[in-house]
């Protein structure tokens, strides 16, 4: 059955959409709401590493809950920490309370790693052979997040004037109530009886480490989120240090998401062509150039064109490397190692963060965009090794 005639996932589409919305617009929020409240500088970025970090400790808890009660309340549940979130955080701006938008974020990040996990449940409401473009599809919905999210950010500015960031915080959280509309409607597929679940972790964590495809899939998916972070989550302080306005500066981070999420709509088609490995590696080599034009100068050009690379880059990266652990997978396996999976990628993305901050607070642009390169050519070299390993070489549960 084509994907479009599919009801389910054309409400899971819907859903994940309208709850892609608040991603883009983090990036800009937090930076910029993070310079007008941080004692210091060098903590501009804390409010966005902070919601990495716990993004970082949800997603294997939330993917283990999904798990055990259905994908539908899990999604529910972290439409209401986007809820909470946005409206801590705008409390926090019109207080002056720098504590409450780190906690707002907090709550944001839950419900954003929560979020990532769309991509999984479309692909188990799918026919086996479709599950590739289901999972390039529904990371495609960003696409359509990243041309409203500045148009959100624009219209919500002047909701409560005159703290200019606190309308927009607001509007995360109605976003959050519009998208858990269509999930009270979508069927999902039932928990699975048997699954795999924290208790046993550390079994099955010694059970990864003698499945080498699956380890070096995930470190592909991590290498690439790392490597875009690194980049994009200073680029609007780097744009507004270096003479450009706020406006600007949302425009390439625009046209940055586009590129992340535009390339979804073939990404899976290639992957059926030409093999998962083949499109990681593609994406290591369109990071690495997005580093080069990075360190080669500061002028808006060379902001639009790497943040775009690097948008690209991320895509091929990121979804060669979810279906490359997605194919590695038994049923009853999916919910815990889907969550290691997402873990060990905010763990790449928080430390990513945490570093970009201080990297370029203390050190210089340049160096940001030389840390992407050697991040990337991490992810290329793991996609050469992974592909070495013999398919589904999985022991026994």
């Amino acid at each position: 059955m084509s994907l479009l005639k599919s009801r389910n996932f054309l409400l899971v589409l819907l859903s994940a959409t309208v709850l892609a919305i608040p991603m883009p617009m983090l990036i800009i929020l937090g930076g910029l709401a993070g310079i007008q409240l941080a004692p210091t500088e060098g903590m501009a970025t804390l409010p966005v590493s902070v919601q990495m970090l716990v993004g970082l400790f949800t997603v294997a808890p939330m993917s283990v809950f999904m798990g055990r009660v259905g994908r539908k309340l899990g999604f529910l549940t972290a439409a209401g920490f986007a809820l909470v979130g946005g409206g801590l955080a705008a409390f926090g701006l019109i207080t002056n309370a720098f504590f409450l938008l780190c906690l707002g974020h907090a709550f944001m990040g839950a419900a954003i790693v929560s979020f990532n996990l769309f991509r999984f449940a479309a692909a188990e409401l799918v026919d086996p052979g479709q599950q590739s473009k289901a999972i390039s599809i529904t990371l495609g919905s960003g696409l359509v997040a990243a041309l409203l999210a500045p148009e959100v950010f624009q219209v919500s500015r002047g909701l409560v004037d005159p703290i200019v960031l606190a309308g927009p915080y607001l509007a995360l959280s109605s976003l959050a109530l519009l998208g858990a509309i269509p999930l009270l409607f979508a069927r999902f597929a039932p928990p699975t009886p048997k699954i795999k679940t924290a208790g046993n972790l550390a079994t099955s964590s010694k059970k990864l480490m003698q499945r080498p495809r699956l380890v070096w899939a995930i470190i592909c998916g991590a290498g690439s989120a790392a490597g875009m972070t690194i980049l994009m989550t200073p680029t609007p302080l780097a744009m507004v240090g270096c003479g450009f306005s706020d406006v600007q500066a949302s425009d390439v981070i625009r046209w940055h998401v586009v590129a992340m999420f535009a390339p979804s709509f073939v990404t899976g088609s290639i992957i059926n062509r030409t093999g998962a490995n083949k499109v990681v590696i593609i994406g290591a080599v369109l990071l690495i150039l997005s580093g080069i034009i990075a360190m080669s100068g500061i002028l808006l050009v060379n902001f639009y064109v790497s943040l775009i690379l690097l948008g690209v880059g991320w895509n091929f990266g990121f979804v060669g490397a979810t279906a490359l652990l997605n194919s590695e997978l038994r049923d009853d396996e999916k919910a815990l190692f889907q969550g290691v999976n997402d873990t060990i990628i905010a763990l790449g993305a928080t430390l990513a963060s945490f570093a970009s901050g201080l990297l370029i607070a203390s050190f210089s642009w340049a160096l940001v965009a030389a840390v992407l390169i050697a991040l990337s050519i991490t992810v290329g070299l793991s996609s050469m090794i992974q592909a070495r390993f013999t398919a589904h070489d999985q022991t026994p549960a």
